[in-house]
């Protein structure tokens, strides 16, 4: 199926959502939700991931007019089998991309979609070989504002793209929102 002028609800504000979602032939009405995004004792990424996603979709839903379906996503780094979240300052992010340097990470991006009582979700994890980056440059970079909204401090559609020697799985779930999975979701709510 192709999707040619399907609406949804976006329950983000995510412009590489948006735009990946367009890509597609899916036009997004955003909706922002706020949720809490703490970190469960003992919750693994793919669990929290998950979890997020669902809860935006849900919260979107239920400030929705029920008239459409409602997406919701989340993306996390993660190293060392750590979360790495958006960065809280300049420092943390400096910090964060110094830990990437050289070495593999895992991106996981959650997609779920919500319709009445119907409620999806699907994954991708990607994995991430970063080169080793000069300290000059890390900071640069920090300095520029482009990773203070990102999970890991970076976003593979901007400048850190420079320093990505290798990427296994999604490209689009890396940006945010991997369209594969996103499709076959969408698939079983418009078909």
């Amino acid at each position: 199926m192709i999707f040619d002028g399907q609406k949804i609800i976006l329950a983000s504000q995510s412009p590489r959502r948006k735009q990946l979602l367009e890509q597609i032939g899916i036009v997004p009405v955003c909706m922002p939700v706020d949720i809490d995004e703490s970190v469960y004792l003992n919750e693994m990424p793919l669990e929290y991931c998950n979890r997020l996603a669902l809860q935006k979709a849900q919260s979107g839903w239920l400030l929705s007019e029920k008239n459409l379906p409602v997406l919701g996503s989340d993306t996390v780094v993660v190293y060392d089998d750590k979360i790495l979240g958006k960065p809280e300052n300049k420092q943390h992010a400096i910090e964060m991309l110094s830990n990437l340097s050289g070495r593999r990470h895992q991106v996981i991006t959650a997609v779920a979609v919500v319709f009445a009582e119907k409620q999806l979700t699907e994954y991708s994890i990607s994995e991430v070989q970063f080169d080793h980056i000069k300290a000059d440059e890390i900071k640069a970079y920090v300095e520029s504002g482009e990773p203070m909204d990102k999970a890991g401090s970076y976003g593979i559609q901007g400048h850190a793209a420079l320093w990505i020697k290798k990427i296994t799985g999604s490209h689009s779930g890396i940006m945010g929102l991997p369209l594969f999975e996103t499709g076959k979701i969408l698939r079983s709510f418009y078909e």
